[in-house]
């Protein structure tokens, strides 16, 4: 009798840990997404928004599913712009910091940048990459005279559904912008969705 009561007790202590165990992960996941949610909502509320001119994508590469694929003229960063002058090491997995400025045409623009720190300066804001593995475009033999290939998280926009087709005809012919907010730690979100100067796409902040 006294051994039926032991693994009875044994029993009920594994599954007590189990249900503690699944409540910890439960807290944890919402905690995560919770930190997400909000980080993303700081980011549009509090970040310096900008004006981004898109540029057209390979049409192999156009619609996936319910997004669209955007790319932008700060795309491709001039090896001319770094302040510190061409790489002479890897840079694989490192961030680039790009300084934008706000051009005669209402767009911003890459004035400097660099896979250091950049300070900040009036009237401009501090961009930054996601780290990756960079590609360059141009002449390998002057790389003063290339150009990086970077992404800033932002190269994806949700759309209705069946509705993508007429945004990528439209973006290539450089009719569609994209207003974007970029945080004090140099993370951009996505806004909304211009088409001929006019928002037609809202992001909310949840």
């Amino acid at each position: 009798m006294t051994d039926l009561a032991d693994r009875s007790v044994v029993a009920n202590g594994s599954a007590r840990r189990v249900w503690i165990a699944a409540i910890i992960v439960a807290v944890l996941q919402t905690l995560v997404l919770g930190y997400m949610v909000g980080e993303r909502a700081w980011g549009l509320r509090s970040g310096t928004e900008i004006l981004l001119k898109t540029a057209p994508v390979d049409p192999r590469d156009l619609l996936r599913g319910d997004y669209v694929t955007l790319n932008y003229d700060i795309s491709r960063v001039p090896t001319s712009t770094l302040r510190d002058g061409p790489p002479k090491t890897s840079l694989n997995a490192q961030i680039l910091s790009v300084r934008l400025k706000k051009q005669d045409d209402g767009y911003w623009g890459i004035v400097e940048s660099s896979f250091g720190a950049l300070d900040p300066k009036p009237d401009t804001v501090v961009l930054k990459s996601l780290p990756y593995d960079y590609v360059f475009y141009g002449e390998p033999t002057d790389l003063s005279q290339a150009m990086i290939g970077v992404t800033y998280g932002i190269e994806r926009y949700y759309v209705p559904e069946g509705q993508g087709h007429d945004i990528e005809s439209a973006r290539n012919d450089n009719r569609v912008a994209i207003a974007a907010r970029v945080s004090s730690d140099g993370v951009a979100h996505i806004r909304s969705l211009l088409l001929d100067g006019k928002s037609v796409y809202e992001e909310p902040l949840y």
